[in-house]
C-alpha cells in the first residue's frame, strides 16, 4: 500500500470549491481529501473533523459565536443595527462589508436625510465622471 503525502488543510474559497467537487463521497472522506486528517505513529489515520467543520463554517463566513474583543464586550455580528459611539463615529462592521464583498479602498458617497443616512457605492463610471469635475473646476 502506498504512503499518502499530507496535504495542507484547505481554507476559504479553496476549501468550499474541493467540498463541492467532492459531493458525492462521505463528510470523512471530504475531511479527509481537504487535508484535515493527521497520520498516528502506528501509520493510522485520524480524521479532524472538528476543524474540517470548523473551516467550513468560516469559509462560509459565518459567525457562530462572540469572541470577547480587546475592550472585554463581546464580538459584533450582523444585527444590522448600530449605534453611534463615544466619539461620535458610526462603525459599519466586517461582517457587512463582507457580505457585499468590499475591499479596502472601495468608496462610498454618503447622502444626508433628516433621519438616515444613505450609503451608495461608487463605481467605476462616478469616478471617472468625478474626476473630470474636478478638472474643469
Amino acid at each position: 500500500m502506498a504512503k499518502q503525502k499530507k496535504i495542507e488543510p484547505l481554507v476559504g474559497e479553496d476549501l468550499l470549491k474541493k467540498v463541492k467537487e467532492l459531493e458525492n463521497l462521505s463528510k470523512e472522506e471530504k475531511a479527509k481529501q481537504c487535508g484535515y486528517y493527521t497520520v498516528t505513529k502506528n501509520g493510522i489515520e485520524r480524521v479532524n473533523m472538528m476543524k474540517f467543520l470548523n473551516a467550513l463554517i468560516d469559509a462560509e463566513g459565518i459567525q457562530l459565536d462572540s469572541a470577547p474583543s480587546a475592550n472585554g464586550r463581546g464580538g459584533r455580528s450582523a444585527s444590522y443595527r448600530i449605534s453611534v459611539q463615544s466619539n461620535g463615529n458610526l462603525l459599519i462592521g466586517s461582517a457587512y462589508t463582507k457580505q457585499m464583498n468590499l475591499k479596502p479602498g472601495d468608496e462610498f458617497v454618503i447622502t444626508l436625510g433628516k433621519k438616515h443616512i444613505r450609503l451608495r457605492q461608487v463605481d467605476s463610471e462616478d469616478r471617472e465622471e468625478s474626476e473630470v469635475m474636478e478638472a474643469t473646476a
